[in-house]
């Protein structure tokens, strides 16, 4: 008798609503091949609230445990069709498998530009051209042209993954918190519109974009000697220009072929502190003739009794104001 009430207290438990600050909102995830039956999902919701206030606090929220197929498109879906009709502006999440390879960017004017965006990568730097010196810090500039063909179709997130879904402004925010938090009390659970190309079929597709053609293959080595070359010819007139500085003793050696000076930028600063070092030591002393010194002790001299003629009137002013003091007999 016993086991069976326990059986039925289990079956009537119901998962919780939240847990800590977190709103429990339920996903039903459509039946695959590997599992027909459909399955629900939890993800877990709340108004994001990092450290460091950024221009973005107040308008996102933060997702844990968002399922694995998920990314930006299936999660504006989510927001814009069955929660509300929240406008999102951008989502940004922790993972990626395969993990997203980084790409360097421009540094023009305090603004990062990245390379093949908009009206391309001659019109950016024809506008505003790049510096020698963040050329050659940075390297080759790896763009969409350069870069390997891709051998994934499309990026997955690690179990447990998380998300930070931004909004255009603070009242798509809480409109769709609200949503979320509405669901969750009529106990419904929101269809979750994932992703294709799961399971066998990812590596399927991974096994032919492993194997590109010649073509795509020449075009990535092509252009990622083109951009080398760019930054070739940016280095070597960073050098000659270095090769201008002149040495520890203010002198520049013009040898054959060129002068002869610091390569680097590194040491071409270093000679210039080390110059500036010697100058000091070598400039003339405070101290170094003797009526200097005789100077020098006639006006600390004046500044004391300076001084001591201020302090002596105002204890004059401290006794006239408060009267004579007589000691008792």
């Amino acid at each position: 008798m016993s086991s069976t009430k326990s059986k039925s207290k289990l079956k009537s438990t119901k998962p919780p609503t939240t847990i800590s600050d977190f709103t429990v909102l339920p996903l039903t995830l459509s039946p695959v091949a590997s599992f027909p039956k459909p399955a629900t999902h939890y993800v877990y919701v709340k108004p994001h609230t990092p450290s460091q206030t950024t221009e973005t606090t107040g308008r996102s929220l933060f997702l844990a445990n968002v399922p694995i197929d998920a990314n930006e498109e299936n999660i504006r879906n989510l927001f814009g069709e069955k929660l509300g009709g929240a406008r999102v502006s951008s989502v940004e999440f922790d993972t990626a498998v395969p993990a997203v390879p980084l790409v360097k960017r421009w540094k023009d004017d305090g603004k990062i530009v990245k390379v093949g965006e908009g009206e391309g990568d001659e019109g950016k730097r024809g506008k505003k051209r790049k510096r020698d010196e963040d050329i050659v810090a940075e390297g080759v500039i790896e763009d969409e042209k350069s870069a390997l063909p891709k051998t994934w179709d499309r990026e997955i997130r690690r179990s447990g993954g998380c998300a930070v879904v931004v909004f255009v402004d603070r009242g798509s925010c809480k409109g769709a918190f609200k949503s979320i938090q509405k669901v969750v009390k009529e106990q419904r659970s929101i269809q979750w519109v994932g992703g294709e190309g799961l399971g066998v079929q990812r590596y399927k597709t991974h096994h032919s974009l492993s194997f590109p053609s010649k073509e795509s293959l020449q075009s990535s080595i092509n252009a990622y000697l083109t951009q080398f070359n760019r930054a070739e010819l940016a280095r070597n007139r960073l050098r000659a220009k270095q090769r201008s500085v002149p040495d520890e003793d203010g002198f520049i050696t013009v040898v054959r072929g060129g002068r002869a000076g610091p390569a680097r930028l590194e040491e071409a600063e270093q000679k210039k502190v080390e110059l500036e070092e010697r100058r000091k030591k070598k400039g003339a002393k405070e101290d170094f003739y003797r009526f200097q010194t005789r100077e020098r002790r006639k006006e600390k001299e004046s500044e004391l009794k300076r001084k001591f003629e201020m302090d002596r009137r105002r204890v004059d002013e401290m006794r006239r104001v408060r009267g004579r003091v007589r000691p008792e007999s």
